[in-house]
């Protein structure tokens, strides 16, 4: 059993929702908005993510995804994810990489590093020198393992690629979305025998409460909610047993939102912030698989559930 570790302090990443109107285009107000909403609680945002369509959008829709992103948070730091669209069998395009790293440099972000289906299909030894090149560009960057649930270009690692990036200086954090508590656990195991101050960034939306045992976040769920998910980590960090009550209500919400089809959760994510108040409408992308709308009665109730949590 791996142990829990109280009263840690933890760093949150938040994947912001990309708000879309019923005409199928960017809602930006609503968008920047999140964004200040997300730094104002404590989160670190991160942008151009699945949560965000990376995927689905073109180049100058992700680039002004930066552009509004920076200007709406000033010197608050955030992460954005590159994206190298390709398809299966297509060779690794570093060149590609290259620029998506340094234009996310250019507005001042981390990158994180997507997955493509070209870099995905190299050998162990050559994956892990590729990463190596990147931190020569980037100077610090943000690895990513996402499992094929969430896109069909992903791909979780063997263990002894994750021990390559930890032996890259520039590669400070690993995202981690298999949804498996025991391939995570593993890396954490590893990561604090061989480089403690690496931060292990869960992605699984199934299980929270990785938290407990040395993981970080970034994760898509807290866009529904980034305050809870502040006020919860502040309550791990005080040792205030409201931590588990609070997570048990946010789980829920990750157990209700990412079932399958996995990829509505994003549908999800606006009709719980339509809910709130905080988007005029809850419309997703237009090639996102929708949810029912008897979903609204059930995120309704967890809403509630969490407003009996107070903020001070």
């Amino acid at each position: 059993m791996f142990p829990i570790i109280p009263r840690r302090k933890i760093t949150g990443y938040s994947a912001v929702l990309l708000p879309f109107t019923s005409q199928g285009r960017v809602n930006w107000d609503a968008f920047a908005a999140h964004v200040q909403r997300t730094a104002q609680a404590g989160l670190i945002p991160a942008v151009n993510m699945d949560t965000g369509y990376a995927h689905l959008l073109d180049a100058d829709t992700r680039r002004e995804v930066l552009n509004q992103t920076r200007q709406t948070l000033g010197d608050f730091p955030f992460v954005a994810g590159t994206v190298v669209l390709d398809r299966p069998g297509d060779a690794f395009d570093p060149a590609a990489y290259q620029r998506e790293i340094e234009q996310i440099l250019s507005f001042g972000g981390t990158p994180v590093i997507f997955q493509s289906y070209g870099l995905s299909a190299l050998p162990p030894a050559r994956l892990i020198e590729a990463y190596a090149a990147f931190g020569r560009v980037a100077g610090r960057f943000i690895a990513f393992e996402l499992g094929q649930m969430f896109a069909p270009f992903g791909q979780i690692y063997a263990l002894e690629v994750f021990e390559g990036l930890l032996g890259i200086p520039q590669c400070v954090a690993a995202k981690h979305s298999s949804l498996s508590r025991r391939l995570e656990w593993e890396r954490l195991a590893l990561r604090d025998r061989l480089r403690p101050d690496f931060q292990l960034l869960t992605g699984n939306d199934l299980a929270i409460d990785m938290v407990m045992y040395g993981s970080d976040y970034l994760l898509g769920l807290s866009t529904f909610a980034p305050d809870y998910f502040a006020l919860r980590d502040c309550w791990w960090h005080a040792g205030d047993p409201r931590f588990y009550e609070l997570n048990d209500v946010l789980q829920y919400l990750g157990w209700f939102a990412f079932r399958n089809p996995v990829p509505a959760y994003r549908h999800s994510a606006a009709q719980f912030l339509w809910l709130r108040g905080w988007l005029p409408d809850s419309y997703p992308h237009p090639d996102c698989p929708r949810r029912p709308q008897s979903d609204l009665a059930v995120l309704r109730q967890i809403l509630k559930g969490l407003e009996q949590f107070s903020h001070d």
